[in-house]
């Protein structure tokens, strides 16, 4: 049965101390119980790594999954910036308090206050655990970790690894997780695919998986499920997100009852390469680092096609400095993003297609010499230099705004467990940390800390109360009829053989979905996805064709999956971004904006979390809200002027 309200279990009490407090709560399992439960993680990110290894070391019995060749591939790696956490090693004012009023704010005042202060509360910690794994965080000459500051922030708290970051962390985290591998407490599965979600009585039990090279269907059954599948930006078939990333896991987990919370706040992100022509498949992320030393501008003159060191400094507009004093180049990542849009559509476009604006280093190489940026940025301009074939030593980078991360996600309580008891969602795959907007460097920050930190701590409240029970059998026969469901799905496909092939269906919602629900939304751009979706989705179930056989290795066939759940997610998201009728962090409906041109929220009225309920296909989701309380943070405008 479907829940009818939501309750986020969230404890009372100050801020600082209800982390703490919680967990002396909370039902324990002791250790020689712990090696009698059974926990699968999907996804072996940071977050499912991480999860994954710290309960193994607790006692815990894991089973681990990844569609990859090696647990180490996950899109985690491709982070390039840094991780926050609130050490003010700088002694520039920082504090745990500051980190969480700076995310809220950067949330646009759309997150859980409880989960964003344990958030901030806890990242000190990371940085612990980081480094005693030999993470090689960048150091200053005395030997302490070096700090650089990211968007939204006016201190410096972000720890780095040159523009290595999320490769470093993963393979802290994937060593960890070896070693329990090796120890047997974890069993790792590889090149293996989560197609759907097992539930009995209302409890998640196990999951049902496709082998992605000789195609075979198994189930897998445990007391718990751990889902930790990353983000869903790749709805737009253009993003920042390596080409496999998807939305399947916590789509499946939504049709079997898991509310999806918030699934309009997507992120686009200001600092990517932009698209050089209409066929590629993918779009490379410059790291936001590069905004504390490079300044961002366009012509003031618009059509101007001078190459950029032939114009003049006053014939540049440094337009985030000129609107923003305080922040500068270094606003929010949706206000860098539509600023940009902004400059791009009134002619001032730069590049071949007049499709960027200038990221410029010019001025902190003549201030800091350029042996300092060759140290700091080197393999981040070495690789922007291989895809573009032109020397941002010498020449600004060009940049233009792509989506990126997705803050929406299964919704999920403070236990982290989703509305389907004994399934939880960790990491990006859930909605809980970052609002309407995901400040930069917090994406590493939350991964670590619910892998770590949070979810080991919570998921024994939840299994303690089936101590003395086994995992259901994968005979029984809710096992039999998932299996059942996911032949059945592939035999469908496979069957079509339409005339078109799965990329152009994905190209094409994604084409809508940059137009309707991209950047800027409106009442009559997303009524019209809701009629343009829907129409190609039946075009895609008639006339898509998946060459080869289910019996073997078939990326046509695993795409074509993936897609089909992006067509269902992306109008749930259309439907979410038209219901929100006002603007908030990366929600910038164009018909709720301040006089200057900012996100206008309407907190008399949305102040609440939307967690969406499956009804049946082709049925609109029903609707439940969790009012959004602020008792420690004043609700303002905000500004960052």
């Amino acid at each position: 049965m479907q829940p009818t309200t939501l309750d986020s279990n969230a404890p009372d009490g100050p801020l600082a101390d209800i982390w703490e407090k919680h967990k002396t709560k909370i039902k324990l399992v002791n250790p020689a119980n712990k090696r009698k439960f059974k926990v699968i993680v999907v996804g072996t990110g940071l977050a499912g790594a991480s999860a994954a290894a710290t309960l193994a070391e607790l006692g815990y019995e894991v089973e681990a999954f990844t569609y990859h060749d090696s647990a180490r591939r996950a899109h985690s790696i491709a982070a390039q910036g840094g991780i926050n956490a609130a050490k003010n090693y700088q002694n520039d004012g920082d504090s745990v308090f500051r980190l969480f009023y700076d995310t809220i704010k950067g949330g646009d005042f759309r997150s859980r206050e409880s989960n964003v202060y344990r958030l901030a509360d806890v990242s000190t910690n990371i940085i612990d655990q980081a480094a005693a794994q030999g993470v090689p965080f960048a150091r200053e000459y005395g030997g302490l970790l070096s700090n650089r500051s990211f968007g939204g922030a006016q201190v410096s708290r972000t720890f780095y690894a040159r523009g290595q970051t999320g490769q470093q962390l993963l393979l802290g985290a994937y060593q960890a997780l070896a070693r329990q591998t090796a120890l047997g407490r974890v069993k790792q599965h590889l090149r293996s695919e989560l197609l759907d979600i097992v539930v009995k009585d209302g409890k998640a039990v196990g999951i049902v998986t496709r082998d992605l090279l000789s195609g075979q269907v198994d189930s897998h059954s445990a007391h718990a499920v751990v889902l930790a599948t990353g983000g869903y930006s790749n709805v737009f078939y253009l993003s920042t997100n390596a080409m496999a990333c998807n939305t399947s896991a916590i789509w499946r987990a939504h049709r079997k009852g898991a509310a999806f919370a918030n699934p309009c706040f997507t992120q686009i992100h200001p600092t990517c390469i932009p698209a050089s022509e209409e066929f590629q498949s993918k779009l490379t992320l410059m790291s936001e680092s590069l905004r504390n030393d490079g300044r961002i501008w366009v012509p003031k003159k618009a059509d101007d096609d001078r190459p950029a060191n032939q114009i003049p400094e006053d014939e540049r507009d440094y337009f985030l400095e000129r609107k923003y004093p305080s922040f500068g180049n270094l606003v929010p990542r949706d206000v860098a993003s539509r600023n940009a849009k902004e400059m791009v559509d009134q002619g001032k476009g730069v590049g071949p297609l007049r499709n960027g604006v200038y990221l410029d280093f010019s001025a902190a190489i003549e201030r800091l010499g350029r042996d300092t940026i060759e140290e700091r940025y080197s393999n981040l301009f070495e690789m922007y230099e291989r895809i573009t074939d032109e020397n941002p030593y010498e020449v600004p980078m060009r940049i233009y705004p792509a989506p990126h991360y997705t803050m929406g996600g299964l919704w999920v309580d403070y236990n982290l467990m989703t509305t389907v008891p004994g399934l939880y969602a960790i990491g990006e795959a859930n909605f809980s940390d970052h609002g309407a907007n995901r400040l930069g460097a917090s994406a590493l920050m939350q991964g670590l800390a619910d892998g770590y930190f949070v979810l080991p701590a919570t998921i024994g409240d939840y299994l303690s109360q089936s101590l003395g029970t086994d995992p259901v059998s994968t005979d029984d026969p809710v096992f039999r009829e998932a299996e059942n469901e996911v032949t059945a799905r592939v035999d469908t496909y496979l069957s079509i053989k339409g005339t078109r092939t799965v990329d152009w269906f994905h190209r094409e919602l994604g084409k809508i979905m940059l137009d309707h629900c991209g950047m800027e939304r409106n009442a009559p751009g997303l009524e019209k996805a809701l009629s343009e979706i829907p129409a190609l989705y039946e075009e895609f179930r008639k006339d898509v064709r998946v060459l080869g056989t289910g019996d073997t290795m078939n990326q046509s066939l695993e795409k074509v999956g993936r897609v089909d759940d992006f067509f269902q997610l992306a109008m749930l998201m259309c439907q979410d971004a038209l219901d929100r009728a006002e603007s908030c962090g990366g929600h910038f409906r164009t018909e709720y904006q301040t006089p200057e041109g900012e996100a206008l929220r309407r907190d008399d009225e949305f102040a609440f979390v939307s967690a969406w309920m499956f009804a049946g296909d082709g049925q609109p989701a029903t609707l439940l809200k969790e009012p959004l309380e602020f008792e420690n943070v004043e609700l303002t405008q905000r500004s960052y002027k």
